[in-house]
């Protein structure tokens, strides 16, 4: 029997079902919004095109994996305010990085996409 030597390559491997949950678009443009406590409504104005349904899932996700903090606030109106965890905080350098390695080569990104999407003659 073979095992696999490196198991994060397994379809088990628990490590799968958290980078899919971490690393979505979405996901990383909330840790990013949440810079600063926010409310809900504040974070959903802040992310042009994102449903209300979507944000929602995505913060039940982040609470859910202790990425972010979900605090009913009491008073004249209720509402709700989303913040980042240490855990959230530590993934702001990965995170930073990323996207500045993408702004850095959007544009040969884009050159490679349109040259791929070409028709070939």
């Amino acid at each position: 029997m073979v095992t696999d030597p490196d198991p994060v390559y397994r379809p088990d491997c628990p490590s799968r079902a958290i980078l899919d949950q971490i690393a979505d678009k979405w996901s990383m443009m909330i840790l990013a919004v949440l810079r600063e406590p926010r409310r809900f409504n504040a974070i959903k104005r802040r992310l042009d095109g994102i449903t209300q349904r979507v944000l929602t899932q995505t913060l039940r996700k982040l609470e859910r994996n202790g990425l972010v903090t979900r605090t009913v606030i009491t008073g004249r109106v209720l509402g709700v305010e989303y913040a980042r965890t240490p855990l959230g905080e530590s993934l702001q350098r990965p995170f930073s990085e990323l996207y500045d390695w993408t702004v850095a080569n959007m544009e040969e990104i884009q050159l490679h996409q349109h040259r791929y999407d070409a028709p070939q003659t």
